[in-house]
């Protein structure tokens, strides 16, 4: 069964599902959970609790849980799932790289932190800054990419594409090549490198780790702007050749 829990701080819903899960569970406890979030506009953050004593789904329960799952992912912004069990926190992590929103897996004693960590969503960004000198754009990103750190970076490009035929250079500096945290935030890089490409001139990637080198090169052979690897102590020197892509100023 679902059961609601309702000591959670306010905007945060929660449940904790216990034996069989059932399609009546989903109408009586998760329809209107979703319902009332539509009706007040905002976006779900979500805290699923999975005892031990938890069996799974009846069949209708089972596909209960996809139809809810189609409706609720467009209004996801976190989800963190606690629990034990080994093959729902796998089962979780593997799903997790499909779903908009951000989801996360927790020990069972953790249910504190998992509260925190929905409460701070989106967490910290990536930060920007822009060397107008060099007309170059550094992003520094500490984590997985996210749909929002995109979102950031595409900003800071797009305010100096604002007053500018084109953007010399692009930095991203990491201390190792920090993925993407699901399919939504690999589909946002998609689709700003695709509207983006044509306007940049270099993209270096001050990024520590051999793999990160044959993807450099890789792109650079299949997008417009130049591209090429750097140590992520060499955060200068990729900055300086990013620069050096700049067109000379026309002759008066």
């Amino acid at each position: 069964m679902i059961e609601r829990d309702s000591d959670v701080p306010a905007g945060i819903d929660a449940v904790r599902a216990v034996g069989t899960v059932t399609r009546h569970d989903y109408e009586t406890v998760v329809v209107p959970m979703l319902d009332a979030a539509v009706r007040e506009g905002r976006r779900l953050r979500f805290l699923c609790v999975v005892d031990e004593d938890f069996h799974g789904l009846t069949p209708d329960g089972a596909w209960a849980d996809v139809k809810l799952g189609l409706t609720a992912m467009r209004r996801l912004e976190g989800c963190a799932v606690v629990s034990d069990l080994p093959w729902v926190r796998d089962t979780t992590k593997l799903a997790s790289f499909f779903l908009p929103g951000h989801v996360r897996v927790f020990d069972a004693i953790q249910r504190e932190e998992a509260l925190r960590w929905l409460e701070s969503l989106p967490g910290r960004l990536a930060t920007t800054r822009i060397d107008p000198a060099a007309g170059v754009v550094v992003a520094d990103v500490g984590q997985p990419l996210r749909r929002e750190d995109v979102e950031v970076i595409a900003t800071a490009v797009d305010s100096w594409l604002a007053d500018h035929t084109d953007l010399p250079g692009l930095v991203l500096h990491a201390s190792s090549f920090p993925g993407w945290e699901n399919l939504g935030a690999l589909v946002e890089h998609l689709r700003f490198v695709g509207g983006h490409q044509r306007r940049i001139g270099r993209v270096a990637l001050a990024v520590d780790g051999q793999p990160v080198g044959v993807a450099a090169r890789v792109a650079g052979a299949l997008l417009h702007p130049e591209v090429r690897h750097f140590a992520t102590g060499e955060i200068d020197a990729a900055i300086a050749w990013a620069g050096a892509g700049a067109r000379p100023a026309a002759s008066a």
